[in-house]
């Protein structure tokens, strides 16, 4: 047990168990809501939908290859942090009679969200190279079905997605540095 998990407040709060057992039993569930968020966390699993995103669009879209790259790296590279901060963290899943595990996951440990960590960054590169508005139509899913799924507390899914998007600055940073 590492020096964090005896800190107050490493497991889920009441307040976070209640948050997370009222999402559940409201969005997730509406019909196929967990079918949708079983699929967006297939896509999210260790930042592969966004490296395959990356790569296509490397293969379709050569004048911008090196953006395209930079996306793959961004993604991989922050979800590569949120694996790093886990261990040191090393705070586990939600285990609480109210709330449903709806996915299996490859760890036990929970923050940050590594899903919302590189759904964060890949938004932010891709909506940054696309000019859409990526992150606000892709990172609020991903953050609600980490929840559905009953895998990650809230503070777990806001804690990823800000490390993604202080990932994606340093990405756009090197970027504009060449």
């Amino acid at each position: 047990m590492s020096f964090f998990t005896r800190v107050k407040g490493v497991n889920g709060s009441p307040a976070e168990v209640r948050i997370l057992s009222k999402i559940q039993s409201t969005v997730g569930a509406q019909p196929g809501a967990v079918a949708v968020a079983r699929g967006m966390s297939h896509f999210g699993e260790h930042a592969l939908g966004w490296v395959a995103i990356a790569g296509i669009g490397a293969v379709l879209d050569a004048p911008r290859r090196r953006q395209w790259a930079g996306v793959a790296v961004g993604a991989v590279g922050s979800h590569a942090a949120s694996i790093v901060i886990k261990r040191v963290v090393r705070r586990p899943r939600p285990d609480d009679p109210s709330v449903h595990i709806n996915v299996s996951t490859p760890s036990k440990l929970s923050f940050p969200s590594s899903h919302a960590t590189s759904t964060t960054a890949a938004a932010v590169l891709l909506g940054r190279l696309t000019g859409l508005p990526l992150t606000a139509v892709l990172v609020p899913p991903m953050l609600l079905s980490r929840l559905v799924l009953g895998v990650h507390y809230p503070t777990d899914v806001l804690a990823g997605s800000a490390l993604g998007a202080i990932s994606a600055a340093a990405i756009l940073k090197f970027e504009g540095d060449k």
